[in-house]
């Protein structure tokens, strides 16, 4: 009975993660195709969102009459914090660079939270954890190198989506231990008000306008807030909750692949033999780099 439950649990919950890999799939596009400020689209991605999620938020509360643990708002706060990060430095690559590329570096995670056992946790790594890391930076230098001296920003956007990897690395270290004591409605709508705030907070520092955009500037914002933030992750969060992490975190890496694929069909972003040469590198070894710690 045991085993009968996992399978009808475990369905959905696949389902889930693919449709909200395929919604976020779009989401690097939509972000260069808004033409405004990364920091200011990711503020209104996420403040959309928070305000869809509300109300769901809200009944969840009224109906379980349940107190949530204070621990569970601490772990999805702290993951809202380093997701506000990842959002402001992927973005801004995006806006500097392509769609694809910093996606591709800021899907690199895995092999940061890796070395954060490594360093913090003292976990041994097996030998296919530094080949895969071996094969990563690799795939990054192929790229770096072949537009060191380029005028499309392409360095700028690879540096700025390893920095946002970093953070979205720190994103999964808080996520696991926070769905645990949070369902998923909750943990979303606390990570999402707190990534608000901070990138309200990034963009007040940076000087950025919040007004002033185009129609179909505000028009994309809120396909991002409702499509992407509210909907998108909340399947996303959704599947943490009944599937390993040996299954999601391999299965999101298809996003910068169906971004690349998107970009080009929706804007005509071409890549280069030796970005996609880079790009197949960086994905087998952040999957190596992946499944060696399991």
């Amino acid at each position: 009975m045991a085993d009968l439950n996992t399978k009808i649990n475990k369905t959905p919950a696949s389902i889930a993660l693919l449709i909200g890999l395929f919604s976020i799939g779009f989401s690097p596009v939509l972000i260069k195709m808004a033409s405004a400020p990364g920091i200011i689209t990711s503020f209104y991605r996420l403040g959309i969102g928070a305000v869809v999620l509300t109300i769901p938020f809200l009944i969840h509360l009224i109906k379980t009459k349940q107190k949530l643990p204070w621990k569970g708002i601490l772990f999805a706060s702290l993951a809202g914090i380093c997701f506000a990060s990842d959002m402001a430095f992927w973005t801004t690559g995006i806006m500097a660079s392509n769609a694809t590329l910093p996606t591709l570096a800021g899907n690199m995670a895995p092999v940061w939270v890796g070395l954060c056992s490594l360093f913090i946790f003292k976990e041994k790594q097996k030998a296919g954890f530094w080949i895969g890391l071996l094969l990563a930076f690799s795939g990054v230098c192929l790229i770096v190198l072949n537009n060191f001296s380029d005028t499309n920003g392409i360095l700028k956007g690879m540096i700025l989506g390893l920095f946002a990897g970093m953070f979205y690395a720190g994103y999964y270290l808080f996520t696991q231990p926070g769905r645990q004591k949070l369902n998923t409605i909750s943990f979303l709508y606390i990570s999402t008000v707190v990534t608000t705030i901070f990138l309200g907070i990034y963009a007040l520092i940076f000087d950025l306008e919040f007004t002033g955009y185009s129609n179909k500037t505000w028009v994309l914002f809120s396909i991002m807030g409702v499509f992407m933030q509210a909907i998108a992750w909340f399947l996303i969060n959704y599947s943490q909750g009944f599937l390993p992490a040996s299954v999601v975190s391999p299965t999101l890496l298809g996003q910068p692949v169906l971004a690349a694929f998107i970009a080009f069909f929706l804007i005509g972003e071409k890549l280069t033999g030796w970005h996609i040469t880079g790009g197949i590198i960086v994905v087998a070894g952040i999957y190596l780099v992946h499944f060696s710690r399991r």
